[in-house]
């Protein structure tokens, strides 16, 4: 189940980010309007969290562009209570509004009940490319291969890396947004899990194709390797 939030609050962004992967949600983020609209129409999110106040486009607009092209359910988050917000956001096609400041908890049961409406609360497997990773039962299986089982910190991972294909992702990101993490060890912790995963999905872990090292940064997700000459 993919979840695209939008919000330019970046430490908001981390806490809905992490607190939806904490339920083995996959999440992809933007945080203004015009790369929202972009990443709904590349990832076709089950769901969308979508802040009212953005730079360039605001949230209204987004919402109404959204709908022109998808029933997705979208949640709207808002600091401001007043119920014309509340109305203009439902006239333009907002499925669900939830008012700042709020838990996590109160956010998770607005997510859970607008996929229940939709009929998407049973978890379709995310797929890229020759990788397909099942959320029931934290599998994953390469080029239709058997499933592999993973641990839930290789799951976690590879969700992330799988939600955000062919994108270097940096060592401090990985592991402050997949378990909110910082620190030396953490990183250590990090290689382990990623050398584990590799020893699941490569065909030769010694010469990775899929989850790929950027040396001095992080580690990119290629779903389909290059062809090797």
């Amino acid at each position: 189940m993919k979840i695209l939030v939008v919000d330019d609050d970046l430490e908001l962004l981390g806490l809905v980010g992490f607190a939806l992967r904490a339920e083995e949600y996959a999440v992809v983020e933007a945080t203004d309007g015009a790369e929202a609209l972009l990443l709904f129409q590349r990832e076709q999110p089950d769901l969308v969290i979508l802040d009212i106040n953005l730079p360039g486009l605001n949230g209204f607009e987004v919402c109404r562009q959204m709908r022109a092209e998808a029933t997705t359910p979208i949640l709207m988050l808002t600091a401001r209570s007043t119920e014309d917000d509340h109305v203009h956001g439902l006239d333009q096609g907002a499925d669900d509004y939830l008012t700042k400041p709020f838990s996590p908890q109160t956010l998770l049961a607005h997510v859970r009940a607008l996929l229940r409406r939709s009929g998407m609360d049973r978890p379709a497997p995310l797929v890229a490319g020759d990788l397909r990773l099942s959320l029931e039962d934290r599998t994953i299986s390469v080029c239709g291969g058997e499933p592999i089982h993973l641990t839930k910190r290789e799951f976690s991972l590879l969700q992330y890396l799988i939600a955000n294909p062919e994108r270097t992702l940096s060592t401090e990101r990985l592991t402050s947004q997949v378990w909110g993490y910082t620190g030396t060890d953490d990183r250590q912790l990090l290689k382990q899990i990623v050398h584990r995963i590799r020893q699941k999905i490569e065909l030769d872990p010694a010469d990775p194709r899929y989850l790929v090292t950027v040396s001095g940064v992080g580690y990119l997700l290629r779903p389909t390797p290059k062809a090797t000459s």
